[in-house]
This record gives C-alpha cells, sequence and structure tokens, in this order.
C-alpha cells in the first residue's frame, strides 16, 4: 500500500542525530510520507543551517557530541523559531517537561516506532498550519485584543496592557492562537494538541498552559484567562476582538 502525499508543497525538516542508522530510519520514514529531510550529525552543525534557512521543523536528539540537545532547543528558539520535536532515550520526565518548558512542541522516546514519529510530525505541522501568518489566509485579522492584551500572530509577539512586548515561542504562539480563535468554548487536550491521541501522562499542553499563564499574569491558582474544566480541558475566559 503506498504512503499518502501531502498535498502541499513538502514540508522541510530538519533531523539532528549523531547515530547514523537511527537517523537513516527517521529520514527514510519521514521521505516515504513526502517530507523533505536533511541531516546533521552537530547541534552546531544544526544551527549554522537554521540560520541559513528555517525549517519547518527540527527533530532534536538530546544526546550529542558537542552541545546538550536542551541547549540547540533553547538557541532554536531564540534565534531560528520553528517547530520542534525531541528524540530522546532518556526515560528522565523531568528532561522532557524541560524540553517543552524551552518550547519544544513534543517529545518521542527511543526505540520509537516509525509510524509514531510520522504521525507526531504531521500532528504538529497541522497544528503550525491552522497557526500559519495571516497572508497564508487573507481573510483573518492579524491581531487580537482581549482583557487589555493584544496578540499579533503575524510576529508571535504578545503586548501587555502597557505596552511592553512578550516573545512567545512558536509553540506557545500556535498554543494561544488556537485558544483565541474558539474564546469561551472548551477545547480538549486532543483539540489543542492538534487531535492526536494523548497519553494520559502526556504534560506537553499543561506545560504550555502554565508558561502561557505566566506571561500573562494569570494567577495558576485561580486563573482569569485560562480556565481548566477539570476532566474536560481549557476555556479561554475572554472576548476576543480581531483587527
Amino acid at each position: 500500500m503506498s504512503a499518502t502525499r501531502p498535498e502541499a508543497s513538502p514540508s522541510t525538516i530538519f533531523v539532528l542525530e549523531d547515530e547514523a542508522e537511527i537517523a537513516r530510519l527517521i529520514c527514510a520514514s519521514l521521505s516515504e510520507y513526502g517530507f523533505r529531510c536533511e541531516h546533521v550529525a552537530t547541534g552546531q552543525q544544526l544551527l549554522a543551517r537554521a540560520r541559513q534557512a528555517v525549517p519547518d521543523l527540527c527533530i532534536v536528539d538530546l544526546g550529542l557530541p558537542d552541545m546538550d540537545g536542551m541547549q540547540v532547543v533553547r538557541a532554536l528558539q531564540e534565534g531560528s523559531p520553528c517547530a520542534v520535536l525531541i528524540l530522546t532515550g532518556r526515560n528522565d520526565v523531568t528532561d522532557r517537561v524541560l524540553g517543552l518548558e524551552l518550547g519544544a512542541d513534543d517529545y518521542i522516546v527511543k526505540p520509537f516506532e516509525p509510524r509514531e514519529l510520522v504521525a507526531r510530525v504531521r500532528s504538529i505541522l497541522r497544528r503550525y498550519q491552522r497557526g500559519a501568518p495571516a497572508d497564508a489566509v487573507p481573510s483573518e485579522p492579524n491581531l487580537a485584543r482581549f482583557a487589555g492584551w493584544a496578540f499579533d500572530k503575524g510576529r508571535h509577539a504578545l503586548i501587555a496592557p502597557g505596552g511592553g512586548e512578550i516573545g512567545l515561542s512558536s509553540a506557545e504562539a500556535a498554543l494561544l492562537l488556537t485558544l483565541l480563535r474558539r474564546p469561551n468554548k472548551i477545547l480538549s487536550r486532543e483539540q489543542l494538541l492538534g487531535e492526536r491521541d494523548v497519553d494520559p501522562f502526556d504534560r506537553s499542553i499543561d506545560v504550555r498552559i502554565s508558561r502561557l499563564r505566566r506571561k500573562l499574569d494569570d494567577d495558576p491558582q485561580n486563573p482569569r484567562l485560562i480556565k481548566t474544566v477539570y476532566g474536560a480541558g481549557y476555556l479561554f475566559s475572554a472576548q476576543v476582538a480581531w483587527e
């Protein structure tokens, strides 16, 4: 049975993995589904390549020969913001949560099933396509105003009531955009994660919600804007005006 090919131009994925066999498996699996892959073996090579051409997504192995994978994730978000999938052989939950805190979109643990890897890549890219810049969706305004705040989706910029600008990672911006597009509606964790199946112990959305609350000065003990609806998901409790 042949693989289903994306209809749009192929997404570019940079694969940072120092083990050649694993890198070949990743690239072969993604190429089969129409993605364009480039493989690099060190963190410095990836950062240099991302400065030349920002990819749609980076797959970043945490165990690297030249630098820690967490440093790579942080540097990508600061210099070449893009979607990030962490690939790790570490079973420590703390490492995965830290990666999400630094702006990664998701993680997958070695050993992995190639089909799961492809599914997670697709899920991440779907979220980014739904949150694409305004020039991709001409009919939608670019600036959202809510509760004294503003969000410029084209620049991933959150503007405080006092006028100060707060930077968001690509993952945070995509999540906020999803909430702003459907205010005062309960969104499940599956919807916020791109409708993929969610493991009961998957904390990626919870971590991102926590980060957004901090940046919005939303008291986590009694949030006004992003409310937790226990057993159902999250609700953005504000009127949103687009302009």
